[in-house]
């Protein structure tokens, strides 16, 4: 049995036919071939699957894609203007060093390019609390603050 899906992924419209229990990141994975959504855990404790749904981060691993019918979705390969022009974020995570292996670096950003939406002009304390569900074992976390705090530097000075 397979139930029919529609929702709007990275600006295009998508609609499937997957089966009720299909889990949200492997049909963006799976079915969609968006595979910079990683899945760490499996359990919503590592952060690597946050996706945004409607603008919200939300961790792609802990939710049925039948739950995400309707919805806009944006994933980390929706959040560059284009594959030659990075977002902000993307940036000031290269160039501050904010990944190592990488493996944590799709959940990280999504994270905090949410958390900048919302807040512009975040504290490092904040940072840290948005980041607080994503886990990495490599950079130590600093180097993630500072490149948070970079791109929204440069996110304000593009808006203004």
């Amino acid at each position: 049995m397979s139930v029919r899906l529609s929702m709007n992924v990275n600006g295009k419209p998508v609609s499937a036919d997957v089966a009720p229990r299909t889990l949200l990141v492997d049909f963006l994975r799976d079915h969609l071939r968006l595979t910079g959504t990683h899945i760490g855990c499996d359990t919503a404790q590592c952060g690597a699957c946050t996706i945004h749904i409607d603008g919200r981060a939300v961790k792609a691993c802990n939710m049925l894609a039948v739950q995400a019918e309707g919805t806009k979705i944006t994933t980390i390969e929706g959040i560059a203007a284009s594959e030659d022009n990075m977002h902000p974020m993307q940036t000031a995570f290269r160039e501050h060093h904010g990944l190592q292996c990488g493996y944590c670096t799709p959940g990280m950003l999504m994270a905090t390019h949410a958390l900048l939406s919302s807040n512009p002009s975040p504290t490092d304390e904040e940072i840290r609390h948005a980041i607080g569900g994503n886990l990495c074992r490599c950079t130590g976390y600093q180097q993630i603050v500072e490149a948070v705090q970079m791109a929204a530097g440069k996110m304000r000075e593009n808006k203004a």
